[in-house]
């Protein structure tokens, strides 16, 4: 696939469907939904009275949480892979 080839994949979130055009593969874009789907309906189980945007906006503030929590733990594992490259060649 070159820089200039995009993917078109039509996806269901919520009973909604999207099209969503990025340079990602057909199962990343179908797997990246079936997620957000997944947890857009735990987030309803537990809350029933939210709005369809309230839950979107709740889904989005629980998976940036979780990702930076991830993006936090990646840094320090390269810091700690880091330190002992530096102990192994000092």
């Amino acid at each position: 696939m070159t820089q200039n080839d995009k993917t078109r994949e039509t996806v269901e979130i919520y009973n909604r469907h999207y099209t969503v055009i990025g340079h990602e593969s057909s199962n990343h874009v179908r797997l990246v939904a079936s997620q957000v789907d997944s947890k857009m309906r735990d987030i309803h189980n537990s809350n029933q009275q939210l709005t369809s945007t309230e839950l979107a906006v709740l889904t989005a503030v629980n998976t940036m949480s979780d990702y930076m929590k991830l993006k936090e733990e990646y840094a320090s594992l390269l810091g700690s892979i880091n330190k002992k490259e530096d102990n192994r060649h000092g």
